[in-house]
This record gives C-alpha cells, sequence and structure tokens, in this order.
C-alpha cells in the first residue's frame, strides 16, 4: 500500500504472551454473552425496528452508539499502532476521524434525518429518482461494509488470541459467530442498545489502559494525555522528524479522506435515522464527538508509552535490528502497553475485552447498513416491490450471515493493517458518496444523471486506486496522485465538478424533488414519522431556501 505505515503482519508471540488467561477468558465471555442476552431481549420483527430502531433512541444513548460504532478496531487497537508505527503520519488518522464530524454536524446531520429514510442508498435512490443510483449506492455501503469489517474481525482475532491462546484463525471465526448471531437476532434496535454497552466496556478500558501504564510507567501523573510529549525527543526518528516515512502530499491525502469519508459513511449517517427529529440528530453528533475526543485524546500518550516500553524490554534488540516493530505488534500496542508494564493478567484481559467491544459495535453497524442495503434497497424496491416486512427482514438477517462468513474468510489473511483497510472504506465513502449527500442536500437542481456520472467516475477512481496500490501495481504516477489511502483529495474535487457539470447541461430534477430538498432546510419541526417526501407532496406550502 502506498502508506507510511505499511509493515508485516507478523506477530512475535513471545512478546505478547501468547496463552490461555483464566481471568481474561471469563472477562470476555461474560461480556459476548451479556451482548447476546441484550440482543434477545430486544430482537425485532419489523422493518422499522431492524433497520432504524423505531426512530426512538434519545440524543445521549444515541451519542454514545455513535461512539461505539465509530470506536473500532481501527481506533481502540489500530490507532495508537498507527502513530507507534509511523509518528507524525499516524496524527492524519487522529485528525481526519475527528474533524468529519464538524462538517456533518453543520451540514448533514439534520438535513439527513428530515429526509426521513431507512438507509443512505435510499436517500440517493430516492433524491436523484434512479434505481441505477440507489444499485451503485447499494454496492457502494456492501462495499464499504466488507471491506471496514475484515479490519474489524482482524481486530477480534489478534485479541482473541492473546486471551485464549488459540490460533488467529479460530478466534476469527469464532468472534465473527457471535456477532453474526446477536445480529440476526436483533437488529438496529439491540444493536444500539448494546452500542451503549459497548461504549462503556470500551472507553473504561480504553482510559484505565492510558492512565494505569502511564502513571507505572513513570510517564504522567494527572494527565497523561499532553505528558507523553516529554517522551518525544527519547524516541526514534518516526515521532521527532515529521514525515520521515511518508510525504506531505500522502498526509494531507489521508486526512482530507478521512475527513470527508466520515462524512459518507452509511453506518455513521444510518444513526441519523435513528432518532425522532433533527432537533436530536444534532445533539447526537456533538455527543458523539465528546464520547470520541475522550478516547482520541489519549491514543497518542499510549502510542508512546507502548513504543518506549517495547524498546526497552528484552525484545528492544530484535526491534531496533528489523527496523521497528511489525505490523501485528504495531496493532496490539494498547494490549503490549499493559502487558509490558508488568500489570496483573485480569488487567490487561480489561483492555483486551475493550478491544472486542470496540470491534464488535462497529462490525454491527457496518453489517446493519449493508443487510438492510440488500434487503431495503435491492430486493425490495428493485427486484420485489411487494414484499412483505417478514420477508425484508429474512433478506437482511440472510445478508448478514452471508457477510459475515466472506468477511471472516477475507480476514484470516488480511492485505493490510487494521487502520489501513478501514482508511481505504472512508477513502471510498469519500469519493462516491459524500458528494451525493452534500450536493443532493444543498443544490436542488443536482440531477439523475449528473450523480449517476459522478458516482460512475468516483468508483472507478477508487477501484483503480486500490487495484494499483495493493493488487497489480499498473502506475507509478497513478498512485502517486491517488493513493488509496487518500484517493479522495483530488477524486472528490473530480467527482462534485463531474456532477455539477452534467446536471447543468441535462434537465433539471422535477418540482417535487425541489420541494423536498427545500423542505430539509425548513425551520419547522417535524413528526417522528414524517419525512421530508411526505411534506412535499401533501399539498402544503414550500418552505423558502435558506
Amino acid at each position: 500500500m502506498n502508506a507510511a505505515v505499511l509493515q508485516s503482519n507478523e506477530l512475535l508471540p513471545e512478546a505478547l504472551d501468547i496463552s490461555f488467561k483464566p481471568i481474561p477468558a471469563v472477562l470476555v465471555i461474560a461480556m459476548l454473552a451479556l451482548f447476546l442476552v441484550v440482543g434477545y431481549l430486544f430482537k425485532v420483527a419489523d422493518t422499522e425496528g431492524m433497520w432504524v430502531a423505531g426512530r426512538s433512541i434519545g440524543n445521549v444513548e444515541n451519542g454514545m452508539a455513535i461512539g461505539a460504532n465509530w470506536m473500532s478496531a481501527a481506533s481502540f487497537l489500530g490507532l495508537a499502532g498507527l502513530v507507534a508505527l509511523s509518528g507524525f503520519y499516524g496524527l492524519a488518522f487522529i485528525i481526519g476521524w475527528t474533524a468529519g464530524y464538524f462538517v456533518l454536524l453543520i451540514f448533514l446531520a439534520a438535513q439527513m434525518r428530515r429526509f426521513g429514510k431507512y438507509t443512505a442508498p435510499d436517500f440517493v435512490g430516492d433524491r436523484f429518482n434512479s434505481d441505477t443510483a440507489r444499485a451503485l449506492g447499494a454496492l457502494t455501503t456492501i462495499l464499504i461494509g466488507f471491506v471496514y469489517s475484515v479490519g474489524q474481525a482482524r481486530g477480534m482475532g489478534l485479541v482473541g488470541l492473546y486471551v485464549f491462546g488459540t490460533d488467529y484463525a479460530t478466534m476469527v471465526l469464532i468472534m465473527m459467530a457471535i456477532t453474526v448471531a446477536y445480529l440476526t437476532l436483533s437488529g438496529m434496535m439491540g444493536a444500539t442498545k448494546n452500542m451503549a454497552v459497548q461504549y462503556v466496556i470500551l472507553i473504561v478500558a480504553f482510559l484505565a489502559a492510558v492512565y494505569v501504564v502511564g502513571f507505572t510507567g513513570g510517564y504522567s501523573t494527572v494527565l497523561p494525555q499532553i505528558e507523553y510529549g516529554a517522551l518525544i525527543n527519547d524516541l526514534n526518528s518516526e515521532f521527532s522528524e515529521p514525515f520521515a516515512n511518508s510525504s506531505f502530499f500522502l498526509w494531507v491525502a489521508t486526512a482530507f479522506s478521512l475527513v470527508f469519508g466520515t462524512c459518507g459513511l452509511p453506518h455513521v449517517l444510518v444513526r441519523f435515522y435513528t432518532v425522532e427529529n433533527e432537533k436530536v440528530a444534532r445533539q447526537s453528533t456533538v455527543w458523539g464527538l465528546f464520547f470520541i475526543m475522550i478516547l482520541y485524546w489519549g491514543a497518542p500518550a499510549l502510542a508512546a508509552f507502548g513504543v518506549d516500553l517495547y524498546d526497552a524490554s528484552q525484545y528492544g534488540p530484535t526491534y531496533a535490528a528489523e527496523g521497528g516493530m511489525s505490523g501485528g505488534e504495531g496493532d496490539l500496542i494498547v494490549v503490549l502497553a499493559a502487558q509490558l508494564s508488568n500489570l496483573p493478567t485480569w488487567f490487561v484481559g480489561l483492555v483486551a475485552a475493550g478491544g472486542i467491544a470496540a470491534a464488535i459495535a462497529t462490525t454491527a453497524g457496518l453489517f446493519i447498513t449493508a443487510s438492510s442495503a440488500v434487503s431495503h434497497d435491492i430486493y425490495t424496491n428493485i427486484i420485489n416491490p411487494d414484499a412483505t416486512q417478514r420477508e425484508q427482514v429474512l433478506v437482511g438477517r440472510a445478508t448478514i450471515v452471508v457477510l459475515g462468513a466472506i468477511v471472516s474468510v477475507t480476514a484470516l489473511d488480511p492485505p493490510a493493517l487494521v487502520g489501513e483497510l478501514v482508511a481505504l472504506a472512508f477513502s471510498l465513502a469519500a469519493i462516491v458518496l459524500f458528494p451525493m449527500f452534500f450536493l443532493g442536500l444543498w443544490w436542488e437542481n443536482t440531477n439523475r444523471q449528473g450523480a449517476l456520472a459522478g458516482m460512475i467516475v468516483g468508483l472507478t477512481i477508487w477501484v483503480a486506486a486500490v487495484v494499483n496500490d495493493l493488487i497489480v501495481p499498473f502506475s507509478d504516477l497513478y498512485g502517486q496522485v491517488f493513493p488509496a489511502i487518500g484517493a479522495a483529495l483530488v477524486g472528490t474535487p473530480i467527482v462534485f465538478a463531474i456532477t455539477i457539470a452534467v446536471s447543468k447541461v441535462t434537465e433539471e430534477p422535477p418540482e417535487e424533488t425541489k420541494r423536498m430538498v427545500r423542505q430539509c432546510h425548513s425551520p419547522e419541526p417535524m413528526s417522528r414519522q414524517e419525512s421530508a417526501e411526505d411534506v412535499a407532496t401533501d399539498g402544503g406550502e414550500t418552505p423558502a431556501d435558506d
């Protein structure tokens, strides 16, 4: 991959102390059992509960769900690992994965809720009056869910390896089977309730690691989030020399892709459909950003502690001789930091349990959005418009099972690190979906032809970038302009330009569609089940543009 963090995925077993650990195992098993119980208690049988939790989730609970949805293995494990492996370049991930929420808060959260659909492809199909656009949106959603989930499955497998001492493949299959089991039962309602529980588990585990490792190692006292700065001068050039292992262009491209990819991720945007109205959607975004910030503020500190502890350990000479720790060790730097601090095994197990909770929470959101794309957007809206609710839920559950199997197999030999895999999904969302959401909500003259042209070009750019970086390199120049991990920096403006240009030279969308767009910006509150389409087609007055 054209990125500074490319490393071997191999793991040094001795450093991790891979063995069965009774107390951590009990903690993890109890946590997984809790998720299954919550999923069963909140199981659903209708599409409203399956896809949008009956639009009944409050602002703080939804904020916690946003946080858990977001605190994936890439955040809990991979973010610190990226910083540990690449220093300043890794900060692009912290900036990108937080700044995007400000764009969401200002431009998309409330407007998406007012539009009032079930899924991101639903928005694309209805806004642009096109089943082809709906299908492209669904395909993109499934691709995002697949790429993103492989990273989560890898994270679950690595942490399970530490706790249970068995082989990596077995842990991937077991963890994914449990995730699929409770999702097929619960749908979005149970997933949301579980996400609130998962957030509490993961944030307690992560903060405990930051504070206890910092204190016991003599690195920090009260605020490890800022006190770790003293370590930078003592660590290797990856931390002390900005962009030592990457170009400034790649840093900017990565940050850009992550900022605007945040605004295009279907499993993030669907959180705004689960609340009662646009006011709660805005409040949820603020709460979500706060909950996310708590973890991200401490990730660089834990990475610095982990690198220093690893360097000073018995594995330090190997680390120095081979030019750095492997990708596998980087992905587990959070657990390694606790392990090398000689903390009690049960404490390291608590940290590991937080990593599993983070991975499962995100996988839940991804699988729900992917299953809704297949069941609601492809099967019901395109293939079988007369499908009953029971048939839709059955297709959705079958999709979760199939996707779980494909992700599990791919995660047995993943092509990149956890953070890298997730960043690919962000790049895709930023190129293909974000321009459609932004223009669809803020420029009423965006039409079907423009949207189709933009989405096709965006998909082509992203697929070519991934093939060039990960599968069959065909052009150094293309890789420099469109690095897979940061292809949106150049790709997203191209998609915007093509969508606008084609829309201008073709027929304007129907007046009814324009009224829907205007209604998304109305100051008048809407009821729980009401959508912009309902108001626009009821013959009521159309609010003025903002």
